[in-house]
């Protein structure tokens, strides 16, 4: 079951969903998800110096991105062609018996970016500031600003609580996070 604006706005309010800042219900909540703002962080890949990526071995991973840091007020140009990383604004903290579902906004794909390439599901146990996989498929380089609404999130009910919860397992690689954190792949060995 998905939770409708009403449900999704008291999960907020009673803290069974905490998110932080607290959303702008005027703004950011539509019918049945939760829009959420773009942050101040990303990492851009370092193409012109990163011959390749290897999943299996670590040396191809470590210090393929360079973090940036956009001031309020000021943007960020995706380029045409280019994949960078970036959070939401939003600290989300899920309960065990939700799990959220991602998806970019309509406004912002008719400009021919797209907010994620995989990582659609928010598990349920997640805690952390929601890292987005941005592209722009587009020709014309779009300009994102910080705080500005990128994505959506929705809210499903589990049939029960999860047995281990993302912020309990110990593969959880992402858990926590703030800032965009480059892939982990390599740990999975």
């Amino acid at each position: 079951m998905i939770l409708s604006d009403r449900d999704i706005k008291k999960a907020v309010t009673s803290k069974r969903i905490q998110i932080a800042p607290i959303p702008d219900w005027k703004m950011q909540l539509g019918s049945c998800a939760l829009d959420l703002r773009l942050g101040m962080v990303y990492q851009v890949f370092d193409h012109s110096r990163t011959p390749y990526i290897d999943p299996r071995d670590p040396k191809t991973l470590a210090n393929i991105t360079t973090k940036i840091r956009v001031k309020k007020g000021e943007a960020f140009t995706l380029h045409p062609g280019e994949f960078i990383l970036a959070v939401t604004q939003e600290h989300i903290s899920m309960p065990d018996d939700l799990a959220g579902r991602l998806e970019g906004r309509s406004s912002i794909g008719r400009l021919g970016v797209v907010v994620h390439s995989t990582a659609a599901t928010i598990d349920a146990g997640f805690r952390g500031n929601i890292t987005l996989e941005l592209a722009n498929m587009g020709k014309i380089p779009v300009m994102l600003y910080p705080g500005m609404r990128i994505c959506s999130i929705s809210f499903e009910e589990l049939s029960s609580a999860a047995a281990t919860p993302y912020y309990k397992k110990k593969s959880a690689k992402y858990a926590g996070q703030k800032s965009p954190e480059a892939s982990k792949i390599a740990q999975e060995r």
